[in-house]
């Protein structure tokens, strides 16, 4: 039990942690990658608009600078900008004629590949986008398309090493961050560790306790019943006694099932056969209560388990079946092999359905769904609990379930 929770905390712990840091490194890669794609457009609009290039670095055909025209750089624009940007322009008239290129601040790129990538981004769609690593805009100059491109490889190689490094830097985050709770696991768990020992210590002493006056109470009523005579009232004394027992029995019980679950004894029997002998009483108490069984078991099925747990699983099942059941109500048990597992299931008609927040909740101890589910039936809320850890004892799964209206289901699947 201790064990389990501690895989669950570790488990839950580790996943919310791959979450948080998943999200971070996602978070800023995207904002970073969106700041180099702005920052890139900001530059294209404002080419665009200076006809290809940045005012004052137009240059004529013998290479001599042209005078500075045009608007200033925008605000937060870099004054090295123009010296550092790699960038080409094609202008195409409506008919896809080339009429004027551009490719003198790029060395990577000549007239033919830049006309190349303009056609391609005329083909696209969208006024702007990518071209491998090329960033373009396409803008209208009277009846005239200019092109205008950015080499964008650098501000990408940068971009790829950034994710690079916040994946490695998470990465290197999340195992340290995992081995301090690995290491650290038991120490956090060890209140609840401690205060789950003392509860299951406490069932078992005052069960132990609890058996003494119990039989002191059933001897008294015995003497007392030989000299007055048959009683209603020690009857219902008798009765509570009873009732009080086999209470403390079965919390005695799930307490040991949960402490020695791994020490329970394993073996390989028949399960079908036991099964079917298990269930054979019920056909006639059943009846007796004007109840309708049906059993459908596969013969043959064997089972790596404790055979007696199973037998008790069956009981107390088909005990909760029945005690649930209105009269001329349906009791239905089928066990079979699904793949690598064998599936039990018990199912019996309801006076009403259960919602869904009631059937997470029947295998927790001293749960009734109802008033209907009450000390009236004779059973104490505990024996759903007690099936729970004979399942989970094997390794296998329980649930419960309501398929139809009026219905419940519960299904074992027990691993072979």
């Amino acid at each position: 039990m201790i064990k389990k929770l501690q895989r669950k905390f570790l488990l839950l712990s580790l996943t919310a942690l791959f979450v948080l840091l998943a999200l971070i490194v996602v978070g800023i890669n995207i904002l970073n990658y969106r700041a180099v794609i702005k920052e890139a457009d900001e530059i294209l609009w404002f080419l665009s608009r200076n006809k290809g290039a940045f005012p004052g670095f137009a240059e004529h055909p013998e290479g001599e600078p042209l005078p500075g025209k045009g608007e200033p750089l925008p605000p937060g624009m870099s004054s090295e900008l123009p010296y550092e940007a790699r960038y080409f322009s094609v202008v195409l008239d409506n008919t896809g004629k080339v009429l004027h290129t551009r490719t003198d601040r790029i060395a990577s790129i000549d007239e033919q590949e830049a006309i190349a990538y303009a056609k391609k981004a005329l083909q696209a769609s969208e006024a702007s986008g990518f071209q491998q690593r090329y960033r373009y805009t396409c803008s209208k100059e009277g009846g005239h398309t200019r092109v205008t491109f950015l080499d964008l490889g650098r501000q990408l190689n940068m971009a790829g090493s950034f994710l690079l490094f916040s994946v490695l830097i998470a990465l290197g985050a999340y195992v340290l961050v995992a081995t301090v709770l690995i290491l650290c696991s038991k120490r956090i768990i060890r209140p609840i560790a401690q205060s789950y020992e003392k509860q299951k210590l406490f069932i078992t002493d005052a069960g132990h306790e609890i058996k003494t006056p119990l039989t002191v109470i059933r001897a008294n009523t015995d003497l007392l019943e030989l000299d007055i005579g048959e009683n209603e009232c020690l009857a219902d004394i008798r009765q509570q006694t009873e009732r009080l027992a086999t209470l403390t029995s079965d919390l005695v019980y799930l307490s040991r099932m949960e402490e020695n679950a791994q020490a329970l004894p394993m073996a390989d029997f028949p399960l079908s056969e036991i099964v079917q002998e298990a269930v054979s009483p019920f056909h006639a108490v059943a009846k007796a209560q004007q109840k309708e069984f049906f059993t459908k078991i596969q013969p043959l099925l064997s089972l790596k388990g404790n055979a007696k747990a199973v037998e008790q699983l069956i009981n107390l099942l088909m005990d909760n079946a029945l005690k649930y059941t209105p009269k001329n109500g349906v009791v239905e048990l089928s066990l079979c092999r699904e793949g690598h597992a064998v599936v039990l299931r018990v199912g019996n008609t309801t006076v009403r359905t259960l919602q869904k927040k009631e059937l997470e909740s029947v295998f927790d101890r001293f749960y009734r769904a109802d008033a209907a589910r009450s000390s009236q039936t004779g059973g104490h809320g505990i024996g759903l609990s007690i099936a729970h850890s004979i399942v989970q004892a094997h390794g296998g799964r329980i649930r419960a379930t309501a398929p139809k209206e009026n219905t419940f289901l519960i299904t074992v699947s027990l691993p072979l």
